[in-house]
């Protein structure tokens, strides 16, 4: 088709004085140059069953639909499925008799986490154990013992062991955060790699077609620039792989920020560290990830209620909201392989309240899940300072997307040139927005005019605007 130009309009917006003097920001999508599909990296951890079976956020799970979840700290603070000393109970029964194990409540979590449409990485281990007594955060008295329990769970829900199922369950991973000490593990880097070493090379043995990795590093080190001075217990454990000839189909690890782009340079770092040790067949995962307000802990750990109440509301709220937007798209030009936000369920740093309500961070999933699987279009011009944007076409070419997240600085507005639209005729459009009063309602909605026309975008604000062909009069 010749190349034409189209000048998108949306609906009237109100300007401050000093945004009607300065000139918007015009920026071109190109919707003749589709690239490669928009990779589905909104995974989370956990699952949709909440509170002791209260809650089923299931509907809302299948709404955002996310493409993966990591099962780990799953009903958390008190876990009572998925966590190895849940399902055997008696450390020191025999692991090939299937009474040894009680899969009932984790069979029903994994099920409801399947019915969504996500597809699961499981965490062989134990959930975090913030109290002065660690119950389950120890090294396991015998490696091989406890390897062969793994064995049964994977067999359970791969291979139909134990009136199981025949689930596909590709990723296993190993323990979680073995550097975080003492609330993850009580042991030492040599305790942990042991314990992978054995545990990897069993499953691999009787599951060879299966995906094995770990550590779900807390800690990969000190991200200066470009450069990383990497963890004691990251260079250890990919020394100890190398040296051992253990198996590692993925490298895990986490990551806790106020910088989305902190996420796609410790990304690229990562996959150098596996390449220069020798795993380019590796992946890469990133599966816990969040936003973390002034780069501190402190107000989790603050004394004062409000305090702590008053940090999670920013990690839940608008400002939040912006951050994971802005990493979900920034992560795109990451060489990662697997994102899993750290978390998809009712507790603290999840998607919901307690009682189940959605937070704007989860409106933000939903919103870059539009885009998730479209191909991408190319986006020239310059974005203003602490703008992200994405954009992507549908594979059958019927609808255009573009997602705009403000981040930081000034309210600033844009205009935004579509150029090739795969139609002729008038063009409708949609915008829907996410920000300190809306939760992904729709704006506004219209046909496109000659002219160009500006999108006001607030600080810590998300709009996600779609186009479609208008349908001919029949």
């Amino acid at each position: 088709m010749d190349r034409r130009r189209f000048l998108f309009a949306l609906p009237p917006v109100a300007f401050t004085l000093a945004q009607i003097n300065a000139a918007p920001s015009e920026l071109v999508v190109d919707a003749g140059s589709p690239g490669d599909p928009i990779r589905p990296l909104h995974g989370v951890n956990g699952g949709p069953l909440a509170a002791g079976g209260l809650l089923d956020l299931s509907a809302k799970w299948k709404e955002a639909g996310f493409p993966l979840t990591r099962l780990h700290d799953c009903h958390w603070p008190n876990p009572d499925v998925v966590d190895v000393h849940t399902i055997f109970p008696n450390p020191s029964a025999d692991p090939s008799k299937p009474e040894s194990y009680d899969f009932e409540r984790t069979d029903e979590y994994v099920k409801s986490i399947l019915d969504t449409g996500a597809k699961i990485v499981y965490r062989l281990g134990e959930s975090i154990e913030h109290q002065k007594v660690k119950r389950n955060a120890r090294p396991p008295k015998n490696a091989e013992h406890w390897a062969a329990v793994c064995a049964g769970i994977v067999r359970h829900y791969t291979e139909g062991w134990a009136n199981g199922h025949q689930y596909p369950i590709k990723y296993w991973e190993i323990w979680n955060e073995p550097d975080n000490r003492p609330t993850c593990w009580t042991g030492t880097d040599d305790d942990y790699f042991q314990l992978y070493a054995v545990t990897s090379k069993t499953l691999k043995k009787q599951f060879p077609k299966l995906l094995i990795g770990g550590p779900g590093l807390g800690n990969s080190g000190t991200l200066k620039g470009e450069k990383l001075e990497t963890s004691p217990m990251l260079k250890g454990f990919l020394a100890k792989c190398r040296e051992m000839n253990c198996p590692l189909d993925f490298l895990s690890w986490h990551c806790y920020t106020a910088d989305a782009d902190e996420l796609v340079r410790r990304g690229k770092v990562m996959r150098q560290l596996l390449d220069a040790a020798g795993f380019k067949g590796a992946e890469s995962h990133l599966n816990e990830w969040n936003y973390l307000p002034d780069n501190s802990w402190n107000g989790m750990m603050a004394k004062e209620p409000p305090a702590r109440q008053a940090w999670h509301d920013r990690i839940g709220g608008a400002e939040g909201a912006a951050f994971t937007a802005a990493s979900l798209i920034c992560l795109q030009d990451a060489p990662i392989d697997v994102a899993n936000y750290f978390s998809g369920e009712a507790q603290g740093m999840g998607l919901f309240t307690p009682h189940g309500q959605t937070l704007k961070t989860y409106h933000a999933f939903c919103a870059f899940g539009k885009l998730a699987g479209l191909r991408r279009l190319p986006i020239t011009g310059q974005l203003p300072a602490g703008v992200t944007a994405l954009a992507g076409i549908a594979a059958d070419k019927s609808s255009v997307s573009i997602l705009f997240v403000k981040q930081s600085g000034e309210d600033v507005s844009l205009a935004f040139v579509g150029q090739q639209l795969p139609w002729d005729g008038a063009t409708l459009h949609q915008t829907f927005g996410v920000d300190g009063s809306r939760n992904l309602e729709l704006m506004g909605f219209g046909k496109s005019l000659a002219g160009k026309v500006s999108l006001e975008l607030p600080k810590n604000s998300i709009r996600l605007v779609e186009f479609r062909r208008e349908k001919p009069v029949e």
